[in-house]
């Protein structure tokens, strides 16, 4: 819901060191690739119940997740780091709550699962609103950096990450936050579905 009003102080943050990175002939895919190795350290994390370490080690996935495209932009961005982007997101978004009811799965197991189909919900409208876009050549003028076209909607990015981290936080809490996110990405689907009815139904209203 916010995404879009933080990249300017996210890009302002993060380019001198993309800027240190690629002078030094860091890619932006090996940024990438570490990130996502981040990511499963904190699912691995997770399953150990270690959550001040899956906290950490979260939160270094999703700086390395906005890095990766401030070093594109220094190198010249491709197609395949927007697909590398977008794909391994997708996993990670989804390993988390599985971390959750791993460590403890007579009360994580339910939750964890209602809230991966939520994501299910939100990334698959997503990617399904992006590719026909893409087809019709049409542009986010509130994301001009993405690689993709990027619908909005209430649960972005970093409402993702803060639930992450409120999860980590307080784990034992962990099923009242999976449901309570789980509907407002319920919500965030409908609304994307009823979007990318009326943007591409032509002269089928």
């Amino acid at each position: 819901m916010i995404d879009a009003k933080i990249l300017p102080l996210q890009k302002a943050a993060l380019q001198p060191v993309a800027e240190f990175l690629a002078h030094r002939g860091v890619k932006a895919d090996q940024v990438s690739l570490i990130g996502f190795l981040a990511g499963l350290g904190a699912f691995a994390a997770l399953c150990f119940g270690s959550f001040l370490a899956a906290l950490l080690l979260v939160l270094v996935n999703r700086a390395l997740d906005g890095l990766d495209g401030a070093v594109a932009r220094i190198w010249g961005p491709t197609d395949r780091g927007a697909y590398l982007d977008i794909a391994l997101d997708m996993v990670f978004y989804a390993l988390i709550p599985l971390g959750f009811a791993v460590a403890m799965p007579d009360v994580n197991a339910l939750p964890a699962a209602v809230l991966i189909v939520s994501f299910v919900g939100t990334g698959s409208s997503f990617l399904a609103f992006s590719a026909v876009a893409a087809k019709l050549g049409r542009k986010a003028p509130e994301f001009p950096t993405k690689g993709i076209y990027y619908a909005g909607g209430l649960a972005e990015g970093f409402e993702t990450i803060a639930v992450f981290v409120a999860m980590c936080l307080l784990p034992h809490h962990f099923p009242l936050i999976a449901y309570g996110f789980a509907a407002i990405c319920a919500l965030t689907t409908v609304i994307r579905w009823r979007q990318g009815w009326l943007a591409f139904s032509g002269g089928d209203r």
